[in-house]
């Protein structure tokens, strides 16, 4: 199945969760929402995300939720039975396959470098195609033109 880094994240941010909305995950990734929300629609085809029902949620379900019970002001998602079984394979062996075979065999060792050091220094010292690593960060929101780190790719990784 292919999957965006963005929905892998999204996958894992739902597990952990349990049930969250669009515009939540937008403000702790400052992705955009209209990319937040054309990964959902994406997981929603998939069969891994479902709309939750109802028109209230306790904290119970929502684990992120300060108040012990919110009324729902926006669609809340959930993983289904494909995404929770989905989500348990996702580890540091899946996630270094997923890399490699995007980034070529030194993809993921190429990030967890990246995640400490800056993009030349991570350049140096893995030897990897760095332009064509470069595109592929940006457009999947894991650094900026500027080749600053972002936000998201501190919280993709935090998962592992």
């Amino acid at each position: 199945m292919d999957l965006s880094p963005l929905e892998i994240y999204i996958i894992l941010h739902l597990k952990r969760a349990n049930v969250e909305y669009a515009k939540m995950i937008m403000k702790l990734t400052n992705i955009d929402l209209e990319k937040i929300e054309n990964a959902i629609t994406s997981l929603e085809k998939k069969g891994l995300v479902e709309r939750d029902s109802g028109s209230a949620i306790k904290r119970t379900r929502a684990r992120f939720k300060r108040a012990k019970e919110v009324h729902k002001h926006h669609s809340y998602y959930h993983l289904s039975k494909e995404g929770s079984l989905l989500a348990r394979k996702i580890n540091e062996e899946f996630l270094e396959n997923y890399f490699n075979s995007i980034l070529g065999s030194n993809g993921f060792k190429f990030l967890k470098v990246l995640i400490s050091e800056n993009f030349d220094e991570a350049c140096k010292h893995i030897s990897i195609d760095c332009n064509m690593a470069r595109e592929f960060l940006i457009k999947e929101n894991f650094i900026t033109p500027s080749e600053n780190k972002t936000k998201f790719l501190r919280l993709f990784f935090s998962f592992l």
